[in-house]
């Protein structure tokens, strides 16, 4: 049951924002021989009882009389060594680099949190003298190097403490870290958070400083969609481009102040008017990498990750930063990490771990940003799940806005996922979704223009109202995309040597006449001419341009519908001789095809990842039809 409360504690806590950022934080149980600590790299919102890792509480404490060693790097080699004997089987992740800080303090429940409310004290210059004032009975670690050091600089503090005070300390503040919690059920847990959450709200309050973060301009989202796109590729790795989240301007830190905000947005952020090519190479020289944060004063910030989730990370982490560097006023000011502890997060093993950890492993899409029209369902969202599954950070673009957002919702993507609305028949509305998603991810690298619409007829009897709907959506809005996708992208490759592509779902109708569908047909046709076209035109860009021709999607609502998809309407107007039940009807479409079978979403998909890792393609009308249709 003591694992079931730390593992309650840990997602309740690691839920809410204000106590948790990018599931950083950890927390564990003890009984009288074991200690089950949160694993390095798992988010606390997410945790589960079988993920915490087991140690051998006698051996942990081995480590506060080490000695002997050489240098810092062979104490922290030495110190990982023993947290490995002390794991109990062999269990699949490390656990925190904090458990021998979880070991000393005496209580069943230690709960370490990094509020950015506790940062502003923790962070501040006068935040020693400040936190003996508000909270007595806490103990104050000076800014120490995590691992060894500060275990065994709390661990000496802690004795003095409790010589001094005849009890445990229960609350031990981190100076430019955070805190930790002791307790011996939830409650004390959760009342000691209140006690300290509530006296610097009142401080906060007291001091006139808002505790959040204070935007005072509005984003220029011109520049945003100028810069952004540029900027994947100048902060990339020179062909593979970053995923960017523009934010509204705020004054980001002007320095590190805690491992996290230097983990997952670096120290420094590039601070320019007019950031280029050049001052990034400076700001690289300078400081050993490329910013993550590029902030333009009074005008946005710009995150940048390798997708749409570790972009989103950075942007967290620098909005953290950048209230925990406001709230520090209340404090006196900003007081950042040294630059030998900056130094030492930056070359620490143990952060690098939990970074690559939380970020997950890289697949044939990763750091691609895909957008895929008329993706809420059906085909769409079939190559959408597809996409995602590569490590795609994908964009599901339709008309229904709460259906695309339930998608993007259920999509398992590791990148990342994102919804828009958009009308495609109309230009003011495509122009708005290619601005969504290039303040959203900076760009886009492959766009997917699969929505379309059918309204079957005959040439003498068809209204011209159902050809202009299908005409304005399937023709015309494929042009409308393009044209506003590939001024993005052609932006973005400036920047970058790699490619982009515009991916279009064509049909079997693009390739050969459908009876009694001349509108669809002739909107299929017409688009494959829009593809050679823009292929010719654009691969300048280094704009790929190609299609991909379905065969019939007999498992969607288009044919499979109960009530009015066309298996039943075919079975009622009798276009199947003979064909009873829908079954049959079925039956006598799969026979026309040499594999005896309708075409999946996975099909296409396929297609689409081969017109994008294939580098030498461009204009071509690739079929996916089971040989239902080829190409002579």
């Amino acid at each position: 049951m003591s694992l079931l409360t730390i593992r309650e504690l840990s997602n309740r806590y690691g839920a809410d924002p204000s106590f948790v950022l990018a599931g950083g934080g950890n927390t564990s149980y003890k009984d009288e021989t074991f200690l089950y600590v949160k694993p390095s790299g798992v988010a606390l919102a997410d945790i589960r009882e079988s993920d915490f890792v087991k140690m051998e509480r006698e051996t942990i404490r081995k480590v506060f009389s080490l000695s002997g060693y050489a240098d810092t790097a062979e104490r922290e080699a030495m110190v990982t060594r023993l947290m490995a004997f002390a794991v109990c089987g062999s269990a699949a992740r490390r656990p925190s680099v904090e458990a021998p800080l979880h070991e000393l303090m005496p209580f069943t429940y230690i709960v370490h949190l990094h509020p950015a409310a506790v940062n502003g004290l923790t962070c501040a210059k006068n935040g020693e003298a400040e936190c003996g004032r508000l909270f007595p009975e806490a103990l104050w670690i000076p800014e120490t190097d995590p691992g060894f050091i500060l275990a065994k600089t709390v661990y000496d503090a802690s004795v003095q403490y409790e010589k001094k005070h005849g009890k445990p300390v229960a609350v031990i503040f981190l100076q430019n870290h955070g805190v930790f919690v002791g307790g011996n059920s939830a409650a004390e847990i959760d009342a000691a958070y209140d006690r300290i959450m509530s006296t610097l709200n009142a401080a906060y309050a007291k001091a006139g400083i808002p505790t959040q973060l204070a935007e005072v301009e509005e984003l220029d989202a011109e520049l945003a969609m100028e810069l952004a796109p540029k900027l994947r590729g100048l902060l990339g790795d020179g062909e593979t481009p970053v995923t960017i989240k523009v934010l509204p301007p705020f004054p980001t830190a002007r320095g590190a102040f805690t491992p996290d905000h230097i983990v997952y947005a670096k120290s420094y952020s590039l601070i320019s008017d007019a950031p280029d090519e050049a001052q990034i190479r400076a700001f690289q020289e300078k400081n050993g990498y490329k910013p993550l944060v590029v902030e333009v004063p009074g005008k946005a910030v710009f995150c940048s990750g390798k997708n749409g989730k570790g972009a989103e990370t950075v942007a967290l982490l620098a909005r953290d930063g950048g209230l925990v560097q406001q709230l520090t006023e209340a404090f006196g000011e900003p007081r950042n990490l040294s630059d030998a502890g900056r130094s030492f997060i930056e070359n620490w093993e143990a952060e690098s771990y939990r970074k690559k950890v939380a970020g997950g492993s890289s697949i044939r899409l990763s750091g691609k940003v895909a957008v895929v029209t008329g993706g809420a369902q059906g085909f769409g969202y079939g190559i959408a799940e597809e996409l995602a599954a590569e490590g795609a950070t994908v964009v599901i673009a339709d008309l229904n806005a709460e259906g695309a957002k339930a998608a993007a919702a259920k999509l398992n993507a590791p990148g990342g996922a994102y919804s828009v609305a958009v009308n495609f028949a109309d230009e003011e509305s495509v122009a708005e979704m290619v601005k969504s998603v290039v303040l959203k991810c900076g760009g886009i690298d492959l766009f997917v223009a699969n929505a379309g619409v059918l309204k079957a007829g005959s040439v003498k009897t068809l209204e011209k109202r159902d050809w202009d709907f299908v005409t304005n959506v399937n023709y015309t809005g494929y042009f409308l995309c393009a044209k506003h996708v590939s001024t993005v992208m052609a932006r973005q490759n400036a920047c970058t040597s790699g490619w982009t592509d515009i991916v279009q779902v064509n049909s079997k109708s693009g390739l050969a006449g459908s009876n009694r569908n001349g509108a669809y047909a002739g909107s299929k046709f017409g688009t494959i001419g829009l593809t050679q076209s823009f292929a010719l035109e654009l691969v300048s860009d280094r704009i790929k341009v190609n299609s991909v021709c379905p065969g019939n999607f007999f498992d969607g609502p288009l044919w499979s519908d109960p009530e009015r998809g066309l298996f039943v309407q075919y079975l009622k107007s009798g276009k199947v001789p003979g064909a009873k039940t829908v079954a049959e009807v079925k039956e006598f479409y799969e026979k026309q095809i040499p594999m005896h079978r309708g075409c999946f979403p996975a099909d296409v998909a396929k297609a689409i990842i081969y017109a994008v890792t294939q580098l030498y393609e461009t204009g071509q009308a690739i079929p996916v039809t089971g040989g239902q249709i080829m190409l002579n």
